[in-house]
């Protein structure tokens, strides 16, 4: 991996990253009066926005279901080493990945000012963004895995047995030092996005897919020549598939580009720039995240039968949304790309195509949901015949009618929080996310739950509350700021 990229990237972004359409004439070739027209001159037609958008999205969304699958096969395959192991690594998966995600919202902000720069035309900006992207994600690698390094004194101090506490610790330790590349890629794959290069990210993220299944299954039994270390070949295959995602991104992205001479002097006052618009990104990112761990503890207190319910139909809700947050990051992408062009009008009309084809699927999955809820429980290896897993099944069904209502309202906030992103908007969504998520719809989650004795499904409609909230506030500022703009 290059700590700073080319130093002649822009002659990679002229070669390989901007053969995508660009407005008709650039808005520094006119006068202030010709600005209207020409931003109606270079808005495409709608049905050729929800090509581009399409085009963007599909990728993305298959890349961000392979990530998942790489979840899912590091759970199942531990779940054969037995209920211990499962414990430690699912904890432990789920506290680095947690963390990271947080994390890499910080970087989201190169995505977001490259593609506005593409739009405007100032392709000499793109570089420095590049390289003030990397920088800004080394230094929040460090602190981050100071943290994970740590993590076993947390552990015993919020309750957790000590020895789970220490096989989570040692699982920890080692996955932690693909943080480094996890704050690349995510720099990587923003990039990428805002240049409309979506299928080098879906191409790396299904052959890690498959590299890391077969890294867990060798490392992890001893199998095809690899040491056998039990749990811990699970976070060590987690490890090199991360590597190895970053490395094949930055081989691709280098693919067309002459090889570097020299290292540019950064320029601070990119990455301030960068810092300023991509903290509030994260700090959206973590207050949705807590907001479903925390629907997860409540449902632990409420018993086994409603925690495994839970897991159910949160996978399931997870999946579809997977393919919201597609449609989330091209309507970024598109957005960002009409606004720096300064065609607003036609940045409305991207992010309505996005809306049209991440809120369609997930009404189209609300309607699976509502018709098909016991298949879908089936698909958990539940036995209906076993008492207990009918108890679940029976749950899971409830949980499904309620997550059939909120898909919509899911895809709908993380698509204007992906619009307003392209508009540099992300202080006022993030509060307006803290508010919907943690004012709103844990309270009333906390409420049905258990003073009013509706249990899991009180839980659910609470969560499924704040995500309504969150959408149609989200989408209310969007239309309204963007209508300011074409004002």
């Amino acid at each position: 991996m290059r700590a700073t990229p080319d130093p002649r990237p822009s002659q990679l972004i002229r070669a390989v990253f901007l053969k995508e359409s660009r407005p008709a004439l650039s808005h520094r070739q006119t006068d202030q009066k010709d600005r209207p027209m020409i931003a109606h001159l270079s808005s495409p037609h709608f049905t050729q926005e929800l090509r581009a958008t399409f085009k963007l999205a599909a990728p993305l969304a298959l890349a961000q279901l392979a990530q998942m699958g790489m979840g899912l096969t590091d759970t199942v395959m531990l779940g054969a080493l037995g209920r211990d192991a499962l414990a430690a690594g699912g904890l432990g998966a789920a506290l680095f990945f947690t963390i990271a995600a947080v994390a890499q919202g910080l970087v989201l902000s190169v995505g977001i000012l490259v593609a506005h720069a593409r739009g405007a035309e100032e392709r000499e900006k793109i570089p420095p963004l590049l390289r003030g992207g990397f920088v800004l994600a080394t230094l929040t690698a460090a602190p981050l895995m100071l943290v994970l390094w740590n993590i076993e004194p947390f552990l015993v101090f919020i309750g957790e047995p000590e020895k789970l506490a220490h096989d989570v610790a040692r699982y920890v330790q080692i996955l932690l030092f693909a943080a480094p590349a996890a704050m690349w890629l995510a720099v990587q794959r923003s990039f990428l996005t805002a240049m409309g290069k979506t299928r080098l990210v879906m191409t790396v993220a299904v052959f890690a897919l498959i590299a890391n299944g077969v890294l867990n299954y060798g490392l992890m039994h001893g199998k095809f020549g690899l040491p056998e270390m039990g749990y811990l070949g699970s976070c060590t295959a987690s490890l090199i598939a991360m590597w190895g995602m970053m490395a094949a991104t930055a081989a691709g992205m280098r693919l067309a580009a002459p090889a570097p001479r020299m290292i540019q002097p950064l320029q601070w006052h990119v990455v301030r720039e960068l810092v300023a618009l991509g903290w509030p990104i994260a700090v959206t990112m973590g207050v949705e995240i807590l907001l479903f761990l925390a629907g997860a503890l409540m449902m632990g207190v409420l018993g086994a039968t409603p925690l495994a319910a839970h897991h159910v139909a949160i996978n399931v809700a997870s999946m579809t949304f997977m393919v919201a947050l597609g449609a989330a990051q091209a309507a970024n992408v598109r957005v960002g790309f009409h606004t720096g062009a300064r065609a607003s009008e036609a940045a409305r009309r991207a992010a309505l195509a996005a809306l049209v084809l991440g809120v369609g699927f997930m009404a189209v999955m609300a309607a699976v949901m509502l018709t098909m809820p016991t298949q879908i429980a089936l698909l958990f290896n539940l036995k209906p015949d076993n008492a207990a897993d009918a108890d679940v099944i029976a749950l899971v069904v409830q949980l499904l009618a309620i997550c059939a209502f909120f898909q919509v309202f899911d895809g709908a906030q993380a698509i204007a929080a992906g619009a307003l992103r392209g508009l540099k908007d992300t202080r006022m969504p993030a509060l307006l996310a803290g508010f919907s998520y943690w004012a709103f719809g844990f309270p009333i989650a906390w409420a049905l739950g258990f003073p009013m004795g509706w249990g899991a499904t009180g839980v659910w409609w609470g969560l499924a509350l704040g995500l309504a909230a969150a959408a149609v506030l989200l989408n209310v500022r969007f239309w309204r700021l963007s209508a300011k703009l074409a004002a």
